[in-house]
């Protein structure tokens, strides 16, 4: 490999002291505030989250690219983030939950240990609402609960007056020695609206582009933005570039084209899958499921998680392609769906008292639950046949959903995806499986099973020098 030349960009972690503390505001309206002030800014976001990344990403006009310690070695994060910082001037890292909430009573895979690893300083936000000098002891105690955290600063959130202000930032900074940063007044209205899996995704959110507008100004108001960027830390990036031999074997791969659904409903991707996938020899073909009139001619297709639920109606009044999709399948494209794909891949889905069809891959019916049926971290080891894992494999990964199977007539054990830990498809078991299909409720990263990208793009080529024949299981 041969090295580009060093370059320097100043990066920041933002933690909150609890999931709802402002955090996502502050980091998507501080990304805002920087791009519209000239820097180039990478944005990054702590744990299995799509949305968060989604309006990062919006704020930044950049990929923002997700850092797990649950999913990821330590040395799959440091490259990552040395990585994907090189040549910008700035890397904001969004942090999850708590500072020092994790999945062990110690904090373990929480974003104080991803701080650590990164070697990054603590911006930390705290919701003020109905507390003064609270606030104060809150920032404290995380002080010192690890002592080897570099807390730099601290944003107040939720600010009622100015008299609230002053008390507050007097009493954090006698008690601390940290310096305010910034005091976010309470808006008026709801910038980022909740709904069942977090924030509104920014596919779906009319008017996207003025409430980055209206979070650049407010942090621009009421951010000490040259402050701020004077406590981060500068990073020492690095990149490299392949060297010649490398290139020439990777041209001397035909390229393969690999559908990707990129729409209202499905837009739950990892940008490190889609590049995954890309420098495997993949070229990405963007689909609208909403609005193509059919699949158009494929080596592979990806559908990743989303919303299939709240666009439902025009999923299922686009008939001719829910056809080629299925026809697809039968004749043996090789496809991966991820949860929302995986509903889609079903014969229907119930929601809100109307049941509207899918593709009918698979004979599932769907309905929508008010309570989470899984969410959190999940973990699977292969123990049947399947299209691209071999058996044996153990991946991580992640579960989000609402949706619950109403009927399907298949036996579990046969699955061939067993839970180590989380929920799957039903009864501790994940994957469904026909022809070249892998369907599961299980997100994966690439960067934390590599063995994703590599099985699927080798089921693809396999195909692609078979002449797009059918190359059943055996």
């Amino acid at each position: 490999m041969t090295t580009a030349p060093t370059t320097q960009t100043l990066g920041l972690v933002i933690a909150g002291l609890a999931g709802g503390s402002g955090k996502s505001v502050i980091s998507v309206g501080l990304t805002a505030a920087l791009v519209r002030n000239g820097k180039r800014v990478v944005p990054f976001k702590k744990g299995p989250d799509y949305i968060d990344a989604g309006w990062l990403k919006l704020a930044a006009g950049h990929k923002c690219y997700n850092l797990d310690p649950y999913l990821m070695t330590e040395a799959a994060i440091r490259r990552s983030f040395l990585l994907h910082s090189g040549g910008a001037d700035m890397a904001i890292v969004e942090g999850n939950r708590g500072l020092y909430d994790g999945v062990t009573p110690e904090g373990g895979y929480s974003t104080a240990e991803l701080s650590l690893s990164l070697q990054m300083p603590i911006l930390l936000v705290v919701n003020c609402t109905k507390t003064t000098r609270t606030v104060a002891a809150m920032v404290l105690g995380c002080q010192k609960l690890d002592e080897r955290l570099d807390i730099r600063g601290v944003i107040l959130n939720q600010i009622g007056t100015f008299r609230h202000q002053d008390i507050i930032t007097q009493a954090v900074e006698s008690a601390t020695g940290l310096p305010v940063l910034g005091a976010v007044p309470r808006m008026k209205r709801d910038i980022f609206p909740m709904r069942h899996l977090g924030v509104t995704p920014h596919q779906e959110y009319e008017g996207s582009g003025a409430a980055l507008d209206f979070l650049a100004a407010t942090m621009q108001e009421n951010l000490d933005l040259e402050r701020i960027t004077a406590i981060m830390a500068p990073i020492e990036t690095h990149y490299s570039a392949p060297a010649p031999a490398e290139e020439e074997e990777k041209s001397s791969c035909s390229r393969l084209r690999i559908g990707i659904f990129m729409d209202a409903a499905f837009q739950f991707y990892y940008s490190e899958n889609l590049e995954a996938l890309q420098g495997l020899g993949a070229e990405l073909v963007m689909i609208d499921a909403l609005t193509a009139p059919v699949l158009p001619p494929l080596d592979g297709l990806y559908v990743g998680g989303g919303f299939p639920e709240t666009n439902a109606r025009e999923l299922a009044a686009n008939t001719a392609f829910r056809e080629s999709v299925k026809e697809a399948a039968q004749k043996g494209l090789p496809i991966y769906a991820e949860c929302g794909g995986l509903i889609y891949l079903g014969e229907s889905i119930i929601f809100e008292g109307q049941e509207y069809p899918l593709t009918g891959v698979f004979p599932i019916r769907f309905g929508m639950a008010k309570k989470p049926q899984a969410h959190g971290y999940s973990h699977f080891t292969v123990v049947g046949a399947n299209p691209f894992y071999p058996v044996g494999t153990e991946i991580k990964g992640h579960e989000f959903r609402y949706s619950t199977i109403l009927d399907w007539q298949g036996q579990p054990e046969l699955l061939p995806l067993k839970m180590l830990r989380g929920q799957g498809f039903m009864a501790g078991y994940d994957g469904l499986t026909m022809n070249n299909v892998l369907a599961l409720y299980t997100h994966v990263h690439a960067d934390g099973a590599p063995q994703w990208a590599a099985g699927f793009m080798r089921r693809c080529r396999q195909r692609q020098q078979e002449g797009g024949q059918d190359i059943t299981l055996a």
